[in-house]
C-alpha cells in the first residue's frame, strides 16, 4: 500500500513538471536582466496553437511580483468573438536571475517553460519557445518591425530548427475598441 502512493506521489510529480524542459540546440540568454524585460511586448508572429487561435493585437506584460517572480499578463483580440481575451499567469527563475529561462504558469500548479533564446542588447526584440520547438514567439517593443530585423529572427529561428513556415504573422494595426 505505501508503495501505491509513493507511486501516485511520482505520477503527480512528474505530470506537474513534464512541461518544463528545453528543446535540443535552444540555450537560453545568459546576463539576463529581468528588470530590462519588464513592460509590454507585442506578438510579431507566432508558431500557433490552440491558447492563441484567431487572435490579433496580442501583447504580453511583464510585472515584478511581490514574491520575486513575475506576473504575465497575456492579452489578445478574438476578432470571431468581438471580445478581447486575457490571461494573467505568473512566471519565476528556473536556474538563476542571469538565465532567460522560466517556469511559468497560467493555471493552479501547472508549468511550462518560458525560454528566451534570442534577445538583442537593447531588448527590442526578443525570440521565444517553451519546452518544444513546436512553439515559438517573436516578440518586439513596437507593433511592427523592419523587414531586415523580421528576417535576421526568422534565420536565427530556422536554423534551431523551428518551422518559420508555419509562422501566423499577429495583426495589429487597427486596434479593436475596448
Amino acid at each position: 500500500m505505501k508503495s501505491i502512493g509513493l507511486f501516485i506521489l511520482m505520477l503527480i510529480t512528474v505530470s506537474l513538471t513534464s512541461c518544463l524542459g528545453k528543446p535540443e540546440k535552444i540555450v537560453p540568454v545568459t546576463k539576463f536582466q529581468a528588470d530590462r524585460y519588464l513592460g509590454t511586448w507585442y506578438e510579431i508572429a507566432r508558431l500557433d496553437f490552440y491558447h492563441e487561435k484567431g487572435m490579433t493585437h496580442v501583447t504580453a506584460n511583464y510585472s515584478l511580483r511581490e514574491d520575486g517572480g513575475i506576473k504575465v499578463l497575456n492579452r489578445g483580440y478574438l476578432a470571431e468573438k468581438g471580445r478581447w481575451r486575457e490571461a494573467e499567469g505568473k512566471a519565476y527563475f528556473v536556474e538563476d536571475r542571469n538565465t532567460a529561462y522560466l517556469k511559468v504558469s497560467f493555471w493552479g500548479p501547472f508549468y511550462s517553460s518560458y525560454i528566451v533564446f534570442d534577445l538583442d542588447e537593447n531588448y527590442q526584440y526578443a525570440l521565444v519557445t517553451s519546452s518544444s520547438k513546436s512553439n515559438l514567439w517573436l516578440l518586439a517593443r513596437t507593433p511592427s518591425i523592419s523587414g531586415e530585423v523580421k528576417a535576421s529572427m526568422l534565420a536565427k529561428a530556422a536554423a534551431l530548427g523551428f518551422d518559420t513556415n508555419k509562422l501566423v504573422y499577429v495583426e495589429q494595426t487597427e486596434k479593436p475598441a475596448e
